[in-house]
């Protein structure tokens, strides 16, 4: 069975992976000249390539975001830079021996079906290398091309920017702040990206002004007793409470946890509606700079004149010399007819959040179109583990009218949960996702039967960080270390941070009493509420 990728980015790499663990014959199309897609960094933007900044730092830990049976090196920092990043992916492609299956400098022109694609599922594929097209029959098709190539631009919002003298320009095109010295400079958004650029912005520009429509929570990466966030965060013990808990009482739990750093009111940086959950931004810098005066947050833009900016709130900033828009990105497949994918209002219809609802027959995915409230690498592997399966009919697919309604009770959910907002709209919760495609793979750990067999680990898997490695302790693509790799999950965390050893004082009687007797009181009370 030959399948095309289309992208050796992250979840390119782990989908040829994916193929040839199932026996597929995997022919992967890189447009560059190099693996890596949004993690390589360049000075250069090139036409529908992904871009980043030199400062990127990943927003979720290693233990988290790594392939599910390739760790990181335990000398890795838990939050990675985006060099050791891409020195990562070059190393699992070597290890399980990728390359030789990537088409460098090789573009995707066209996906279309074959004409008898209503029996054989079959796909037309056309390339072009060197001027040159060649058109390929594949039995399949893995699109891993990623969507922060297509900068989203509301330049119908300000008809005054048309008269604005100075620059202007999309995040993707920023690379650091060496030319922005002594500049005053008015970043639109308040995602990541916005809030990194302020804050890399904030040690050479004369001011930084960031203007936010609706607000945001701010988390850092340093979260509760000094531990990666989406570690505390991104647990089945934690979702569970997030999912079963009516939605004024997570609310009110969001609220107050989010507030224990600093009060986001009096930041200007308070969600305008907090019923419904965004994506939090994760900067440990921000408040700082907020605080010293290098970043003032402002409303929304109204407007541009020729040397300032209007904000709704009725303020003006003059001398502005650089506006930067971080206002995300458009989602869409050139290469791909309507008839396959439309993405309306940029929200795709796709049952699992990867095959398109339209198709006769499930020979099509696309990888990596989701936006979990954690790592997209694994989620992407994942993705991938479950689109072989399906390709080779080993893992079940509905009829149409039961894909039609699992999308639209989706939707429901999704909108319940995270609002109808252009920038939410790939929005997952990462482990309800990722346990939901697992089931269906059959690689999802029983954690009620393992409470008898094996309680450490049950309680280690329901407890603990929802790891990669969750899924690969029982089915198919089982992996021998994978209990061992849950088991030592925090002595990885902190290998890296203790570069100086520090001796812990012996604990004494009287405190180990203390600690007995206050569980032993909560015990009580939790026995009594049950009662």
């Amino acid at each position: 069975m030959k399948v095309a990728v289309i992208g050796a980015g992250v979840s390119g790499l782990t989908c040829i992976k994916c193929c040839l663990d199932e026996g597929l014959e995997p022919t992967c199309y890189e447009r560059s000249d190099d693996i890596g897609g949004l993690w390589r960094f360049s000075n250069n933007v090139e036409n529908g390539q992904a871009s980043i900044y030199q400062s990127v730092v990943s927003n979720t830990s290693k233990e988290l975001m790594c392939y599910s049976d390739f760790p990181y090196p335990e000398d890795y920092p838990n939050f990675v830079p985006n060099h050791k990043l891409l020195e990562y992916q070059r190393k699992y492609a070597d290890e399980f021996h990728l390359l030789k299956y990537i088409r460098f400098r090789t573009a995707v022109i066209s996906v279309r079906k074959s004409k008898d694609f209503g029996s054989s599922g079959q796909w037309s594929v056309t390339t072009e290398k060197d001027s040159k097209q060649e058109t390929t029959i594949f039995d399949a098709v893995m699109v891993c091309s990623g969507h922060h190539t297509d900068p989203y631009y509301p330049l119908e919002s300000y008809p005054g920017l048309k008269r604005f003298r100075g620059r202007y320009f999309h995040s993707r095109e920023y690379k650091n702040p060496d030319q922005f010295k002594g500049k005053r400079v008015v970043i639109v958004g308040m995602g990541n990206s916005a809030a990194d650029i302020a804050v890399d912005l904030s040690r050479t520009a004369s001011q930084v002004f960031l203007s936010t429509r609706r607000g945001v929570w701010v988390i850092g990466r340093v979260y509760d007793h000094g531990y990666p966030w989406d570690i505390c965060y991104n647990t089945r013990f934690e979702t569970l409470k997030r999912n079963n808990l009516p939605m004024s009482i997570i609310s009110r739990l969001t609220e107050t946890k989010m507030n224990q750093w600093f009060c986001h009111e009096n930041y200007g940086l308070q969600p305008v509606n907090r019923t419904q959950f965004k994506e939090p931004l994760v900067n440990d810098e921000l408040p700082s700079c907020i605080l010293c005066g290098f970043v003032a947050v402002k409303t929304s833009v109204s407007d541009f004149t020729e040397t300032g900016a209007k904000f709704d709130d009725g303020s003006v900033e003059e001398n502005i010399d650089v506006v930067i828009f971080a206002t995300g990105y458009s989602y869409d497949f050139p290469f791909l007819d309507e008839s396959v994918i439309k993405i309306e209002t940029n929200k795709p219809s796709l049952y699992r959040s990867i095959v398109p609802s339209t198709l006769e027959k499930p020979t099509l995915g696309i990888i990596g179109l989701i936006q979990p409230l954690g790592p997209i690498m694994s989620a992407a592997e994942l993705q991938g583990r479950w689109l072989t399966r399906v390709f080779k009919g080993l893992c079940p697919y509905p009829p149409l009218q039961m894909v039609m309604d699992d999308i639209e009770k989706k939707h429901k959910i999704f909108v319940k949960r995270f609002g109808t907002t252009r920038e939410n709209r790939l929005q997952v919760d990462f482990v309800e996702y990722m346990d939901e495609l697992a089931s269906d793979i059959g690689v999802k750990p029983n954690i009620s039967a393992l409470l008898l067999s094996d309680p450490v680990l049950a309680s280690a898997l329901f407890f603990g960080p929802c790891t990669p490695f969750h899924y690969r302790l029982v089915g198919p693509g089982k992996w021998s270390p994978a209990r061992d790799m849950i088991l030592t999950t925090w002595d990885r965390i902190l290998k890296p941070t203790k570069t100086r050893v520090v001796k812990r004082e012996k604990t004494s009687f009287l405190s180990v009493t203390k600690v007995l007797g206050a569980l032993c009181v909560l015990a009580v009370l939790v026995a009594v509420v049950i009662y």
